[in-house]
């Protein structure tokens, strides 16, 4: 033997191959295994994402079904009874509650479903409270239209600046028209507000006579 290191590393990788083999046929279920449950896996996943998207459509095109019927109570109806799950439900609940073409009664039961449903989302209630309010207008007495606006006002809330603006109004409702400019100035400088929302207010300082300094 020339080279007797050379040829001691081939029997070497020679045995490591046949335990490979060994091994494999003693245990390569195991591997095969693993194999079918990677692919598997990822066959479920994506059945149950087509099973996502398929019932996704199907409520879509059920709402608008529902929306394209003459305004009235057979609308109201069909969009009530088109099946959702929890955050499916809210958007539907929200579009009962701000349909302009129910009569208010219907629009006050869908609101007060979705607000009383914990399991929705905070910014569908909000949006429901504030668009019910506005919806409301003097069917309920201002001191509850408050009462309604005040906790989406709280810092945090998505909604908080429309809420502001909202709170503004009812006091010029009240008469107490200088405190509603000073909300609304105060509204109007705030950076996290819309630049819509701010340049609204703005002007409506000015109709209301308030004035803003010229720095």
């Amino acid at each position: 033997m020339s080279n007797p290191e050379s040829f001691i590393d081939e029997v070497t990788e020679d045995l490591r191959r046949d335990r490979l083999f060994a091994a494999f046929r003693k245990h390569g279920w195991i591997g095969i295994m693993l194999v079918l449950l990677t692919v598997g896996g990822a066959a479920g996943n994506e059945y149950v994402k087509a099973q996502n998207v398929a019932k996704a459509q199907a409520f879509g095109d059920a709402v608008l079904d529902a929306l394209a019927l003459p305004a009235g109570s057979k609308r109201t109806i069909a969009l009530a009874s088109v099946p959702a799950n929890a955050t499916q439900a809210a958007f539907r609940d929200l579009l009962l509650a701000v349909d302009k073409t129910a009569s208010f009664s219907e629009r006050q039961v869908a609101f007060q479903t979705l607000v009383d449903d914990a399991n929705t989302p905070q910014m569908y209630r909000d949006l429901a409270v504030l668009r019910f309010v506005l919806a409301a207008e003097t069917r309920i007495d201002l001191a509850e239209r408050q009462a309604l606006l005040t906790p989406l006002a709280t810092p945090g809330r998505p909604l908080r600046p429309l809420a502001l603006e909202q709170l503004a109004y009812l006091k010029i409702e009240l008469g107490d028209v200088d405190a509603a400019i000073a909300d609304l100035k105060t509204l109007s400088e705030d950076q996290q507000s819309p630049a819509a929302l701010r340049q609204r207010v703005k002007q409506i300082v000015l109709i209301l006579g308030g004035q803003f300094s010229a720095g």
